[in-house]
């Protein structure tokens, strides 16, 4: 039997994360600061974090920061490389504030959070087609605002130009506006009119191509969801593409982390917080969680209300006891929280094709 003295020490590390280093921090099982060391945030820093911490001991865990951001390329190759990494959120304000702010300082904190339990969410992976599901959102969410603002900025041109211009496109359509604008062959500038003409042609012809990028976007897509995306949850009611898509991208390429309905109903920010007081019992709404998340289950429950029976007898009923429209459609993002849960985080591993 060994002795005490021959034991390896356990340590549990804690990263600060930043966009060109990293802060890594060791502690023993007592929370004693074993060191502190700064590494570059790139692959080789990466190796050379992990054989820091392998370097003090047996390593037992690791918490990271930013692991959807700066920290996303260390928590993949660290759990590749089989160590146990926990996701810590930013370091407690008014603790901050009582004992200072530095790298190192926030480093030891993520690892005494992962130490003694504080922190203790599984990070996502970022290794399947949830997350080009992800990225790909974030392409079409900038192309739709851009679009839009094309859009605008070319209703303001027409409410401001001559009245030959403003005859010829005011009261249409947006598309037709911009059918008839992308035509436009300006002559010379100097005049007010056909000045107004390129200005509105350019506009025009961007909104254009940012209509065929979003449809481009939409069509990757639609075939990346139907690779990764369950049968079971593509067929229920009011899950569309986009609402699957962004449902996938909550959830990421490793759903058993989200290990209780309850917690995947936090994440998307539909799950009532207990505010009571004393003798006063009651729960205010939850505004934290994905709030993309959250609005994908406002999709799912408005297109219900409009379609489906069984929830417009549920509306009915609700009504029927003196619960406000608002109050009904918390309720039911709940439940279509729970429906999603089991379609996705209980079934296979969304971002992941099944196997053959």
């Amino acid at each position: 039997m060994p002795r005490i003295a021959e034991q390896e020490l356990l340590v549990t590390g804690g990263v600060d994360t930043h966009a060109d280093t990293h802060m890594a921090a060791a502690v023993d099982q007592v929370g004693r600061v074993l060191g502190t060391e700064q590494f570059p945030a790139t692959a080789a820093g990466y190796r050379a974090a992990l054989a820091w911490l392998r370097g003090h001991g047996e390593l037992a865990k690791v918490g990271v920061e930013g692991t959807g951001s700066y920290g996303a390329g260390l928590a993949c190759y660290l759990a590749g490389q089989g160590a146990e990494v926990v996701e810590v959120i930013r370091p407690n304000r008014q603790a901050r504030r009582r004992r200072g702010k530095s790298d190192a300082a926030d480093a030891v904190a993520a690892a005494l959070a992962a130490l003694n339990g504080e922190a203790s969410g599984q990070p996502k992976s970022h290794d399947g087609a949830a997350e080009s599901i992800r990225m790909l959102r974030v392409a079409r969410c900038g192309a739709v605002k851009a679009r839009t603002k094309a859009g605008n900025q070319l209703r303001d041109l027409v409410v401001t130009a001559p009245e030959t211009l403003r005859q010829q496109l005011a009261g249409l359509p947006r598309e037709r506006q911009v059918e008839l604008a992308a035509r436009f062959r300006p002559g010379d500038l100097a005049g007010p009119a056909e000045g107004a003409k390129a200005a509105m042609a350019s506009i025009a012809r961007r909104y254009q191509e940012l209509t065929a990028e979003i449809a481009r976007l939409d069509a990757a897509l639609g075939e990346l969801l139907t690779r990764a995306a369950p049968k079971e949850f593509m067929a229920k009611k009011g899950v569309a593409t986009q609402v699957a898509a962004t449902l996938l991208a909550t959830v990421g390429d490793n759903p058993g982390r989200v290990r209780k309905e309850t917690s995947f109903a936090a994440l998307c920010g539909a799950s009532p917080v207990d505010a009571s007081s004393g003798k006063q019992e009651r729960h205010r709404l939850n505004r934290g969680g994905d709030r993309q998340a959250n609005s994908a289950l406002w999709r799912i429950v408005m297109t219900r209300m409009s379609c489906d029976p069984r929830t417009k007898t549920y509306v009915a009923r609700r009504s029927a006891e003196g619960k406000t429209k608002k109050e009904i459609i918390r309720c039911l993002k709940r439940y279509v929280a729970r429906e999603i849960y089991k379609a996705l985080c209980r079934r296979g591993q969304p971002g992941r094709p099944p196997a053959a």
